[in-house]
């Protein structure tokens, strides 16, 4: 493939074979265009010289002269020619040496060019090698650094598994350990279930005992309650019919009466709330307690055996809690009768005989429903 300086140097060849050949052709043109002049310029001197055949001889000189005058112009414009070519051809010559010295300082620039590129290329190389060589010794490190993490996370999963075992063996004696509990809470359950049917049936013998003497008294109760009736009648009048409540205004949910104003059943039943409010946080407070106490059963914490006694003393407690917190509850529900009777008008009124009972009796007992007379008596309950 040609190079651009061989380029450049066919061009120029081209170019100054051209000129050349453009010389010759315009040197070949004005010998012409002189010979044709000449010819011209002899077939007018030959027809002027027929026409003045009869001029004098100055005349003929002076032709003579003119056409002397007209070849030396003639050679003049060769020699210029001639000169111009001569130059053409010189800067031709000059022209093909400086490319000549172009392509050569070209070839120079191209030689370093080259040059440069080798040291380029061979610097590269070297720091290509001296990157690779860094890269293995990289790489070796990193294997080294693998092949010790390998060596660490071994070791590690060694202590590890070492250690699960050691938690896995704690945990099987921590299980041990409950299901002996458990084994323990199971027998103290079962021996406080056995201690509860048996004081259970107690209590039952103990009930079925109480409702035959309840049963017998009760039975000779009647039977004195007759004879003393038969004995009252014989002796007193019947008793009087039972007064009719008279009630007067209606306020705030309470109906007053003629023995008991607003005042007074609203002062009764700001009271009676109170006091329900008191026992139902006391009925509270003994279940939670009782539940306690059947939790610490559970727990394992009570000894039953002879000798310990806890489990008899437990029972007894929380029977007690039992029965105490049913009591509050009865209570609560005979204060709710009390503020249902404050609204119809009944409140303050004996059950059995109708009459108002004291003021000062029912401050200190507010859900009281009989007098203390009637209560000596034997008559209701309270």
């Amino acid at each position: 493939m040609p190079t651009a300086f061989a380029k450049k140097k066919a061009a120029a060849q081209k170019k100054a074979a051209l000129a050349k050949k453009a010389a010759l052709a315009k040197k070949i043109g004005a010998q012409k265009a002189a010979a044709q002049k000449i010819a011209t310029q002899k077939k007018a001197a030959l027809a002027k010289k027929v026409a003045l055949a009869k001029k004098v001889a100055d005349q003929k000189a002076a032709a003579q002269k003119k056409a002397a005058l007209a070849k030396k112009v003639a050679l003049a414009k060769k020699a210029e020619l001639a000169k111009k070519v001569a130059a053409q051809k010189a800067a031709a010559q000059k022209k093909a040496v400086l490319a000549k010295k172009a392509e050569l300082a070209k070839k120079t620039e191209l030689a370093k060019k080259i040059a440069a590129q080798k040291t380029a290329a061979q610097k590269k190389a070297a720091l290509e090698k001296k990157t690779e060589l860094a890269k293995k010794v990289a790489a070796k490190k990193v294997a080294d650094a693998a092949r010790k993490k390998a060596l660490r996370d071994k070791e590690t999963e060694r202590k590890k598994i070492a250690a699960q075992r050691k938690k896995d063996l704690a945990a099987s004696q921590k299980l041990k350990a409950i299901a002996a509990k458990e084994a323990a809470k199971e027998k103290a359950r079962i021996a406080a279930e056995k201690l509860a049917l048996k004081i259970a049936q107690d209590a039952e013998k103990a009930r079925l005992r109480d409702e035959k003497e309840a049963a017998r008294l009760a039975l000779a109760a009647e039977k004195e309650e007759a004879r003393e009736a038969a004995l009252r009648a014989k002796r007193k009048p019947e008793p009087p019919p039972r007064p009719v409540i008279v009630k007067t205004e209606f306020a705030d949910g309470i109906q007053a009466t003629k023995e008991f104003d607003l005042k007074f059943l609203a002062g009764q039943r700001e009271a009676m709330l109170e006091k329900k409010s008191v026992l139902l946080r006391q009925a509270l407070r003994l279940d939670d307690e009782a539940n306690s106490l059947i939790q610490d059963v559970e727990m394992g914490d009570v000894q039953f055996d002879e000798e310990g006694g806890e489990g008899d003393t437990m029972v007894v407690e929380r029977s007690r809690d039992l029965m105490l917190s049913a009591q509050a509850r009865q209570i609560a529900e005979e204060l709710d009768a009390a503020l249902e009777r404050i609204k119809t008008g009944e409140y303050g009124y004996s059950i059995h005989s109708g009459l108002a009972i004291p003021r000062e009796r029912l401050k200190a007992i507010p859900e009281t429903t009989e007098s203390v007379l009637e209560r000596v008596g034997g008559i209701g309950r309270r």
